[in-house]
């Protein structure tokens, strides 16, 4: 498996956002915020999705140069209209928008509108960490989820990512998708030619399935918990999809736009683009931020030295990722031969070389 840079993906990739018509500023941001999935590990949501992001643009649903703002507020709420811009730029200017009405008056809550898929949602809730500030993120999703027991596909993986400082230990991230596992790992399934573990998906007459295919042809995936459980993840499914978008004025449920260029939105939306949702809370609204650390310090130090099975350690949600992106920087970031051939191909129409 062919392996790059941090930088030289960069280089390319901000090139590719440059010639889609991105601002400098934001080919930059959308880059820093695409490749932190790839740092951290999560490779279904990174370069690995450049490709879809430039199909989009060309099929005229995503606005390279968005006015970014915002439509309603409150001393501690905003709604955000993202205008169709890219949520890789959209969900950051989003979370500062959280931060400033965290700054002052302790917390920020915002919901966006009018924008597309975001990365992965753990970059997001990072972004108030250096302010000394928890933070939360939520985005919907393309329908391929069936609730439970139901066949049709009505809400997205719709991911919930909190991350709260700590002090001299590693923050705390935890940054999961609210099925048994995110539609890109079926794609990634796919490129290895791997069948899928039991419980990530279900065939169109809504039969358990381990076929990498099943969703596109006609399955589903199947929310987090399982055959005894899933009802626990519908549940949290559907709560991102109601904060990010029925609160905000995007679309929910089956209107959600697809992230793939060839299957077309709705023609009868319920509201605008796809929905996501921010919060930033300044741990000193609640109690001095050191003491807060210092004892998140001692709440992680006993949960990671916790008697752990054989084999097996303890892990703080996080430390992955963390490893990972470590790892990665020295190391560079393996790509599949299909996402480099995918790369390259958007470089030759550019004129950029992976």
């Amino acid at each position: 498996m062919p392996t790059f840079s941090y930088s030289q993906l960069f280089t390319f990739t901000e090139s590719v956002f440059r010639a889609i018509g991105c601002p400098a500023d934001d080919a930059t941001l959308a880059t820093e915020t695409l490749l932190s999935a790839d740092l951290r590990g999560v490779d279904s949501h990174g370069v690995a999705r450049l490709v879809g992001y430039v199909r989009l643009w060309e099929a005229g649903r995503i606005n390279s140069t968005p006015r970014v703002g915002i439509t309603y507020e409150t001393p501690s709420t905003a709604v955000v209209d993202g205008d169709g811009g890219l949520g890789l730029v959209v969900g950051p200017k989003a979370m500062r928008v959280a931060i400033e009405k965290a700054r002052q008056v302790g917390t920020g809550w915002v919901s966006v509108k009018n924008s597309n898929h975001f990365g992965i949602a753990g970059y997001h809730a990072m972004l108030p960490l250096a302010h000394d500030m928890m933070g939360i993120a939520m985005t919907n999703a393309s329908p391929l989820v069936a609730p439970t027991y139901s066949l049709d596909r009505l809400l997205g993986t719709n991911p919930i990512a909190v991350a709260v400082p700590a002090g001299e230990q590693p923050d705390f991230v935890l940054d999961m998708a609210t099925t048994t596992a995110a539609n890109g790992k079926l794609e990634i399934a796919q490129r290895k030619g791997l069948p899928l573990p039991e419980g990530w998906a279900q065939t169109a007459d809504g039969q358990p399935s381990t076929n990498a295919n099943a969703v596109k042809n006609g399955g589903a995936l199947l929310p987090l918990g399982g055959a005894t459980g899933s009802h626990k993840g519908y549940g949290l499914g559907a709560v991102v999809d109601i904060f990010s978008a029925v609160l905000s004025g995007a679309n929910y449920g089956p209107w959600v736009p697809p992230f793939v260029a060839f299957l077309q939105p709705s023609a009868n939306p319920v509201g605008l683009g796809l929905g996501h949702f921010f919060g930033a809370m300044r741990v000193d609204a609640f109690r001095p931020a050191d003491e807060f650390k210092a004892h998140m310090d001692n709440w992680i130090s006993t949960f990671r030295s916790a008697q752990a099975v054989e084999g097996k350690k303890v892990l703080i949600p996080g430390d992955p990722e963390r490893e990972m992106a470590a790892h990665r920087l020295l190391e560079g970031i393996p790509l599949l031969d299909a996402v480099v051939k995918d790369l390259e191909g958007v470089g030759a129409k550019i004129g950029v070389k992976l």
